[in-house]
């Protein structure tokens, strides 16, 4: 079963990503700020993080450079979902260390894709 930290600060988006997910059974763990995700991706060691850019406390894109930073935590995949779909929004989540991009509204079928090609090409590496 695949371990997912969420990072996610509005219900809303919590309860439909987290639902789909579970449904599809993966495990989904939730933080709702930046730095409890980076805290969380330490502790928990989740397969995969989906990271939303705008968070309170630690916004997403310093939280996912301070994950990529950590030696215990550079190995796991981010995924960033952010509403933030502006030309340059990917290559500035891309330079901060994210693995892949989505944007929301959440495509579940899409991001399941995106979950699985990242947690494969982990498992083989």
């Amino acid at each position: 079963m695949t371990k997912v930290l969420y990072v996610e600060d509005n219900e809303d988006n919590v309860y439909v990503v987290k639902s789909r997910l579970t449904r599809k059974g993966y495990t989904v763990l939730v933080a709702s700020d930046g730095a409890q995700g980076v805290a969380m991706a330490a502790t928990e060691q989740p397969e995969v993080i989906l990271m939303d850019m705008s968070l309170p406390v630690l916004d997403g894109w310093e939280a996912t450079r301070r994950i990529k930073a950590g030696a215990g935590t550079r190995h796991i995949p981010v995924i960033a979902l952010t509403a933030h779909a502006m030309t340059g929004d990917r290559e500035q989540a891309l330079d901060a260390g994210c693995d892949d991009f989505d944007t929301k509204p959440v495509e579940i079928a899409r991001l399941i894709e995106k979950i699985q090609a990242l947690v494969t090409k982990g498992r083989v590496s």
